[in-house]
């Protein structure tokens, strides 16, 4: 399969090798112990041995790409601080209303909860007792440190990124898409053979990614683990048989929520898994699902080796999103899965 293939390119191994070694892509970045999407994260991942490192993309102001999982800014910033009655009315502060420069004077600080102001993850990083400089990133700064430490280590970390809520930047006459395309093709990502998967949650935008957009690079369609996209997009639906045969032809791999493949019904009781990763590997689809969590394990799961080995040894995916890429390498290295 030509997933497969690459698959075995990107991880450094043979493409002749009886079975591609899993990838472990950092979840924004290392963010099981820097804050999310910072460069620190980014660059710790990449010395964490990543093979691939994710940035979610959304839209400032100028249409400039920033490195954010969410188009709001005060659940990982001070804007609220920073910037006062510039929220919408529903008293979120969005990417969208800022320009670059402005961007660049908040402090960006480990996730909190918005209800209850603490700690989304409170053994992480505590960002009020070490309160570091850390800063918002475009999409061009972090390709060019993850390729500058490509370069000075001697080992290709791949990227990962997403065009973060495609829809909603539309109906607010943003068009991301065709704004990231043409950055990943000028830092040399525009074909399968590159080690970058692009992904979207929008079926809608996946379709207009390989059609009207013409990106020939790798795509991967990711599954929510709710019902439904905000574009309409119907997850229970493409991981049926029809489904999964209609991404075929579409994109290279599906990156699902792990509680489409796995979950743990009861306390002590064993995994259940679907057959979705078997649906997607008949199709020539990789499966890369998101996110293990060493500290947010799913529901009854009993540890994160448990979760390990539901995932690598039992569905056998190609790959996973993990908070924590070092305990996911270390995991698969006694698993003999990895150099």
């Amino acid at each position: 399969m030509k997933f497969v293939f690459l698959l075995c390119l990107a991880a450094g191994v043979a493409a002749a090798a009886s079975a591609p070694v899993p990838l472990v892509v950092a979840h924004r970045g290392a963010s099981g112990y820097l804050p999310e999407h910072t460069q620190a994260a980014k660059a710790y991942a990449h010395a964490l041995g990543a093979d691939f490192i994710e940035q979610d993309l959304v839209l400032s102001k100028d249409d400039v790409p920033v490195v954010l999982h969410d188009v709001h800014l005060d659940a990982v910033s001070d804007v609220a601080t920073r910037f006062p009655g510039r929220q919408r009315a529903d008293g979120r502060f969005y990417v969208l209303d800022f320009t670059l420069a402005e961007l660049r004077q908040l402090a960006v600080h480990e996730r909190i909860n918005l209800r209850t102001g603490a700690p989304a993850y409170p053994g992480r990083y505590d960002s009020q007792r070490s309160p570091a400089a850390f800063r918002i990133s475009t999409l061009e700064e972090e390709l060019q440190l993850i390729q500058g430490l490509n370069r000075s280590i001697g080992r290709v970390a791949g990227i990962y990124p997403e065009i973060k809520a495609p829809k909603w930047h539309r109906d607010q006459g943003r068009d991301p898409s065709l704004v990231v395309l043409p950055i990943l093709a000028r830092y040399g990502y525009a074909t399968k053979a590159d080690p970058c998967f692009l992904q979207c949650f929008e079926l809608a935008e996946v379709r207009r990614l390989r059609g009207e957009l013409g990106w020939k690079g790798r795509l991967v369609m990711l599954i929510g683990g709710g019902a439904k996209e905000v574009d309409g997009t119907d997850y229970a639906a493409l991981c049926t048989p029809a489904g999964i045969k209609e991404l075929s032809g579409l994109v290279d791999g599906i990156g699902p929520a792990i509680g489409r493949i796995v979950t743990w019904p009861s306390a002590g009781g064993a995994p259940v898994f679907t057959d979705l990763v078997r649906l997607a590997r008949e199709a020539g689809l990789g499966v890369h699902p998101y996110t293990v969590r060493a500290d947010d394990l799913p529901r009854h799961c009993p540890s994160l080796d448990a979760l390990h080995e539901a995932l690598f040894i039992t569905a056998r995916v190609d790959g996973v999103f993990t908070d924590f890429p070092d305990r996911t390498s270390a995991w698969l290295r006694r698993a003999g899965s990895r150099p």
